[in-house]
């Protein structure tokens, strides 16, 4: 079969993943802020690009959750609310302990010195009050298992989800994970090394729901 010479459409669904990342972008660090109304000719404006491929990153943004629109009345940046972590969180927890429980059969020592190696980053960058060093070394951590499971399906639920999960953490920089998630962390390896799997998942499905729990009372107080 010849490939297809459909070049507009192929730069079209590349000026759309523009929008999209740079917007995407903005949105989870705060630049664009949540409530923020967004008027098209603005951000055609800023990205240098025509209303079609802004329009088309701004529907995907709203089925990800971060734009929110009334027909004919405004498209805003989803506000953060308590909702947000009340539905996310649980489906993490859920997705990570799958990928832990099919991870550890799999792992090997240098896996789970590879998992030691970042929480001991992820302890560090907490201990220098450094958030966004502290996630990053976090993501990597649990990343040790996702990519262990061999279900690349997984990963992708993942990726989909994350920017609403960076958002939350980069726009409550007070919510830094404590002792109870360190320990949760420790009982992780732990187990993990000893090949227990399903107490491996329970403790990351704890650790995810423990960090939920200080998200929303985060947002709680916000709004009061």
């Amino acid at each position: 079969m010849p490939v297809p010479r459909e070049r507009d459409t192929v730069e079209r669904q590349l000026l759309r993943d523009t929008a999209y990342e740079t917007l995407c972008g903005a949105i989870v660090a705060g630049t664009l802020a949540p409530g923020e109304t967004l008027h098209d000719h603005e951000l055609c404006s800023w990205l240098g690009l025509s209303r079609t491929p802004v329009r088309g990153a701004l529907a995907r943004l709203e089925e990800e959750g971060l734009v929110e629109t009334a027909p004919q009345r405004f498209t805003r940046v989803a506000p953060l609310l308590q909702d947000d972590a009340r539905t996310l969180f649980p489906v993490l927890a859920a997705l990570h302990a799958l990928a832990t429980e099919l991870a550890v059969p799999r792992l090997q020592v240098g896996d789970v010195g590879r998992a030691r190696r970042e929480n001991d980053a992820h302890v560090a960058a907490l201990m220098h009050r450094d958030g966004p060093a502290a996630y990053a070394a976090d993501d990597r951590f649990h990343e040790v298992f996702v990519v262990e499971s061999g279900n690349p399906e997984i990963g992708r639920v993942l990726d989909r989800l994350a920017p609403r999960l960076r958002r939350l953490e980069l726009l409550n920089p007070g919510t830094l994970p404590g002792r109870r998630a360190l320990a949760q962390h420790e009982a992780i390896i732990d187990r993990a090394a000893r090949g227990d799997a399903a107490g491996a998942a329970n403790a990351v499905r704890e650790n995810w729901l423990t960090f939920g729990a200080l998200i929303e009372r985060s947002l709680a107080a916000a709004t009061a």
